[in-house]
């Protein structure tokens, strides 16, 4: 039967590898000049220019999405983590009676403040037995699921204490519980209690731009900055914008922040920040100005030029506003790196591979730069390089224990490499690496696994190994299954996986994959009525699944046997996959059994030029014999019998037509 060529294990496998990029480290929030482009997809690239027939007027919104500061800024803009969280009093508290420096609700003391910030003021507040009731009891309360009562209690206790640390309580405990109205009257206590506070500020001000009328927003994003010391506003300026992205009325907030910004006139943040927001209300004149006049205010800013990029509105004008700036200053890497990455998208790809080199020579260890090489090389099929490259990748990460990407699917990638070249200790070796993270990544990481093991001849430790893997989700425990199969079938005991397989479709009945395999197997045992009415069922299971069609048709058309029924499956496939070289195959094969010489002949070419498959090359070798082309079937023979000596197609083949090699 023809069906799908792969195993299972492998197709897990190689799903869990599609999506290849590496995670994006978790900088700190004040890095913002530092982390543009250095974790974007460098292969991917931007989708926005490969769909579109005039490349040279298309924004850049897509392509410079990485240069988008609120993207890059989210974290920062999402409510913070409360820096001094209320607790439960400690059992070292003061005596009753005796002054405290604050209540009993904040045990640790509160961080020293920075040089240009102001130090909170608290309260002298006694603690008193009564005190410390009411806050355990509402604490406990609170971790019995009740909310009302202790948010409550603290916001009247604060109240009362004039401590701000008991009505940030009483925010955490509202926004715990999803109770904005509640959390927002907190917050204004919090803020009247401690106006300084920065945290307020921020909580509020997420509260605020939610509400149709910004004026008061405005004003409290204008106080915000007034109050911060001068190196912390750039920051907060991008923690703004961020906050305002999701506000329908672009024209508005492109208003709101001309008026917060301007006494911001002479920094370089403010012109990138209204740069980015009129390239999104597409006024391209606007933005090119804002950046223009960002660049004059710092000329050598990286920031700044990739701005300046992003809005000129075209690939072509962005390539040649990086290109300048390189050669100006020829070390600023995350340039070169948007540079490279945009090449890739214009498709240059040699150029694009020169420029990360460069980088490479700058800084030998960069993970992205080892990355992007490693990809790209995988790409352009160079597997020697892609494997240099990507194997440093993971040395290098190896040797940054705080890094948090996870090397899961460079791996995988390393593991597909070494089995090309068939090592498969290799191989092994790199999945093993594949600890924690994704569970699916893991099983496929394992499953593939048993089967090299397999392939080395030990069976039966092959199916020791899936025989340790529980996973929880049914699906994963069938693909177990599965694989367990197919390391029988592969190893010959075709009827011992038969009865795997049957076992499996009974405990995971309708499991169009476990259906699939067995039909496979019912078919090398001879029980084609089986078969046929198990394809049929996956058909029902996984009417998209062309596969299954491809599959009853080729038997079909293998044993000459009702060859219209036969065509119409295989062209059912074929439309759900055209460009499928093995449904190809098929098609060419029941053309020719239906008599078509030509119309077999030039599909089966397609099929060979798309995968110079072994059984592909028996199939049209075949035509071509029969057609009277000898020479030419002989030397696709040949040519199949050099990619699989034991191919049984091309033995049974040579023995029907009686012809030796």
């Amino acid at each position: 039967m023809k069906g799908n060529r792969v195993d299972q294990g492998d197709i897990a496998l190689l799903r869990r590898a599609a999506n290849c990029l590496p995670q994006a480290p978790k900088g700190d929030g004040s890095e913002y000049l530092v982390t543009l482009v250095k974790h974007a997809s460098p292969v991917q690239g931007v989708k926005s220019v490969r769909n579109h027939t005039d490349r040279q007027d298309l924004p850049l919104k897509n392509a410079f999405a990485i240069v988008t500061l609120s993207a890059l800024l989210s974290a920062c803009a999402t409510a913070p983590q409360l820096a001094t969280p209320v607790t439960t009093p400690a059992a070292d508290a003061p005596p009753a009676g005796q002054p405290a420096a604050a209540p009993a609700a904040a045990a640790a003391e509160a961080p020293a403040a920075s040089d240009d910030t102001p130090p909170v003021v608290l309260p002298n507040v006694e603690l008193t037995s009564e005190l410390v009731f009411r806050i355990t009891k509402a604490e406990l309360e609170f971790k019995q699921g009740n909310w009302q009562g202790p948010y409550i209690t603290m916001l009247a206790l604060a109240q009362q204490t004039r401590d701000p640390r008991l009505a940030q309580r009483a925010t955490e405990m509202a926004m715990t519980a999803k109770q904005g109205p509640e959390a927002l009257s907190a917050i204004r206590l919090w803020r009247g209690l401690a106006p300084e506070s920065d945290e307020a500020i921020q909580l509020q001000l997420g509260f605020l731009v939610n509400n149709p009328d910004l004026r008061e927003a405005e004003q409290l994003f204008a106080l915000r900055l007034r109050q911060l010391p001068v190196k912390a506003r750039p920051l907060a300026m991008f923690q703004m914008q961020q906050l305002m992205l999701h506000l329908k009325d672009k024209q508005a907030t492109f208003a709101l922040l001309e008026r917060v910004l301007a006494p911001y006139d002479a920094m370089l943040e403010p012109h990138l920040i209204l740069a980015q927001s009129a390239f999104a209300l597409n006024d391209a004149a606007r933005a090119a100005t804002e950046a223009e006049r960002a660049l004059a205010i710092k000329a050598d800013s990286e920031l700044a030029v990739l701005t300046k990029a992003q809005v000129s509105g075209s690939l072509d004008k962005a390539l040649a506003v990086l290109s300048d700036f390189l050669t100006q200053h020829p070390h600023a890497n995350e340039v070169r790196a948007a540079y490279a990455r945009i090449l890739v998208d214009a498709k240059q790809i040699d150029a694009a591979r020169e420029q990360f080199l460069t980088l490479l020579k700058d800084q030998p260890d960069n993970l992205a730069t080892l990355y992007s090489l490693g990809a790209m090389a995988m790409q352009s099929n160079d597997l020697a390089a892609a494997e240099k490259y990507l194997s440093r990748y993971v040395e290098v990460l190896a040797q940054q224990p705080n890094d948090e990407r996870d090397p899961s699917k460079v791996l995988i990638i390393l593991a597909q490499i070494a089995e090309h070249r068939g090592d498969l200790a290799a191989a092994y070796n790199w999945l093993e690496q594949i600890e924690g993270g994704d569970e699916k990544e893991y099983l496929a990481a394992r499953l593939k696994m048993a089967q090299l093991t397999a392939r080395q001849g030990k069976v039966d430790e092959a199916r020791a190994q899936l025989a340790e893997l529980k996973p929880a989700d049914q699906n994963d425990q069938a693909q177990v299954f599965l694989v367990d199969a197919q390391l029988l079938r592969d190893a010959g005991d075709v009827l011992t996986a038969f009865v795997v397989l049957e076992n499996a479709n009974q405990r995971f009945p309708g499991n169009p994959d476990l259906l699939y395999e067995f039909a496979l197997l019912a078919e090398k045992l001879g029980k084609m009525d089986l078969m046929e009415k198990t394809l049929r069922q996956v058909m029902i299971a996984a009417p998209d699944n062309q596969q299954a069609y491809n599959a009853l048709g080729y038997s079909l058309a293998e044993r000459n046997e009702r060859l219209p029924e036969a065509y119409s499956l295989i062209d059912k496939a074929l439309k759900m996959a055209p460009g499928d070289p093995y449904i190809m195959d098929s098609m060419g094969w029941v053309q020719f059994r239906m008599g078509n010489l030509d119309e077999a002949e030039s599909m089966l070419r397609r099929a060979y030029a798309v995968r110079n498959d072994a059984e592909i090359a028996v199939h049209l070798g075949e035509v071509l014999f029969v057609k009277g082309d000898q020479a030419a079937a002989r030397k696709l023979w040949q040519e199949a019998q050099g990619k699989d000596p034991q191919n049984d197609v091309l033995k049974s083949t040579l023995a029907r037509l009686k012809q030796s090699l």
